[in-house]
C-alpha cells in the first residue's frame, strides 16, 4: 500500500498520500479548512491530506483546549469532520475528550452537576502538547506524542503518552489507530465519569469523540446485528445510546449526494470492553465509545489508564455487513505487532 507522509507545521502535523484522480476532484470542491500555518507547509500538488492533527490549538480555555483531528478526509477527498460547530463550539473533529475528570472538565463548555444541571465553572482544563518522540512516514505511519493534563488553576493531573498510526486498507478505506496511556500524577485517586454518572440520564459521553459534518445530520448508524426501526440493518441513535458493542458505524451524505462511512472499533483490552456507546444522529452526527458512560473508572495515584481505538474512514455508503468486514480488518491491523 501507499506510504503516508507526515509534515510538521507550527501548530499541527499533516498526514498525506498520493492523491487518486477522484480525490483531486472531491478536494477541489471541499470547503477550505486548513489554517495559514498548515497551508504554508502543505504537501506538494498531487498529494491528498488525509488528516490534520492540531497539537497546539489556539482555543479559549472555555473550550478545554486539546489536540484534535480536523479535517479528516476519506481517500476520495471528502471531509468527514466538523470543527467548532455553533451548537457546541467545543466539539473538535475527532478528539480524546473527557467531561468528568474528578471535579475537572476536559471536554469543554459547562459541566453537569447533580441537582444543578449544566453550569459553567472555572474547571475547563487543557491537554498540553509537550513534544513528539516519533514522526515516521511509511505504509504504516507512526506518531508518538507526550502531553500533560493541566487544570484551569494550573495543577497537573495526568501525564499522557499518545501513539497514533495510520495506514491504507484498500482503494476505498484507510485506518487510524488511537492509543493512549494516561498516568495519574496526583497523590489521590482520580475518577473518570460522564454527565450520566453525575445524574443526567442517557448522556454518558466522554472518550474518543467524533463529530461529523452538518450534512451528516440524520445519517444512518450501523451496528452488529442491528434490527432497529430503520428496517435496513441500521438503528437510531436513541436505540443504541448506552448499549455495548465492539464497534459502531455511521453513514453520512455530503452536499453533492456522495456518501462516506465511519467505523469506530473498541479494541480488546480496553476498559469495560465491549464498551457502551454514545451516539447521535438527529441533533448532529456523533459517535463515541464511552467506557465511563454510567459508571466511574478510578485511576489510583501513579496508576495508568490505557485505551486503544481504531477508526476506519471509507468512501461510499456501507451496509452493516460491509462495516463489519472493515471492523474485522481494522481489528487485525490494529493488533499487529510493531515491526
Amino acid at each position: 500500500m501507499a506510504d503516508i507522509r507526515i509534515t510538521e507545521a507550527a501548530d499541527r502535523i499533516l498526514l498525506a498520500v498520493a492523491a487518486p484522480p477522484l480525490a483531486s476532484t472531491a478536494a477541489a470542491g471541499a470547503p477550505a479548512a486548513a489554517s495559514t500555518a498548515a497551508a504554508a507547509t502543505a504537501p506538494a500538488a498531487g498529494t491528498l491530506v488525509l488528516a490534520e492533527y492540531v497539537m497546539r490549538p489556539a482555543d479559549p480555555q472555555l473550550e478545554s483546549p486539546r489536540p484534535y483531528f480536523a479535517p479528516l478526509r476519506t481517500l476520495a477527498g471528502d471531509v468527514v469532520t466538523d470543527l467548532r460547530p455553533a451548537d457546541h463550539v467545543w466539539h473538535k473533529g475527532l478528539s480524546w475528550s473527557l467531561p468528568v475528570v474528578g471535579d475537572e472538565n476536559f471536554w469543554g463548555g459547562p459541566s453537569y452537576r447533580r441537582g444543578q444541571g449544566y453550569v459553567q465553572l472555572p474547571n475547563n482544563g487543557r491537554q498540553r502538547h509537550l513534544g513528539f518522540d516519533r514522526l515516521d512516514d511509511g505504509p504504516r505511519a507512526r506518531v508518538t506524542e507526550r502531553l500533560d493534563w493541566i487544570t484551569e488553576d494550573g495543577r497537573t493531573l495526568f501525564d499522557e503518552t499518545r501513539r497514533l498510526t495510520a495506514e491504507i486498507i484498500d482503494d476505498t478505506a484507510w485506518l487510524l489507530v488511537f492509543d493512549t496511556v494516561m498516568t495519574n500524577r496526583t497523590s489521590a485517586p482520580v475518577a473518570l465519569g460522564s454527565p450520566t454518572t453525575e445524574g443526567r440520564p442517557n448522556a454518558g459521553y466522554g472518550g474518543l469523540f467524533w463529530r461529523g459534518p452538518a450534512s451528516f445530520t440524520g445519517g444512518r448508524i450501523l451496528a452488529p446485528n442491528a434490527s432497529g426501526s430503520a428496517g435496513d440493518g441500521s438503528a437510531g441513535a436513541d436505540e443504541l445510546r448506552g448499549t455495548r458493542s465492539p464497534w459502531l458505524g455511521f453513514v453520512g451524505e455530503h452536499p453533492d449526494a456522495r456518501s462516506s462511512t465511519i467505523v469506530m472499533v473498541d479494541l480488546p483490552g480496553n476498559p469495560r470492553h465491549p464498551t457502551p456507546w454514545f451516539a447521535r444522529s438527529e441533533e448532529y452526527a456523533g459517535l463515541c465509545p464511552a467506557p465511563f458512560f454510567d459508571e466511574e473508572w478510578e485511576v489510583a495515584p501513579g496508576a495508568d489508564l490505557h485505551a486503544r481505538y481504531a477508526v476506519v474512514l471509507a468512501d461510499g455508503a456501507l451496509d452493516p455487513e460491509g462495516a463489519a468486514r472493515l471492523a474485522a480488518r481494522a481489528l487485525t491491523l490494529a493488533t499487529k505487532e510493531s515491526p
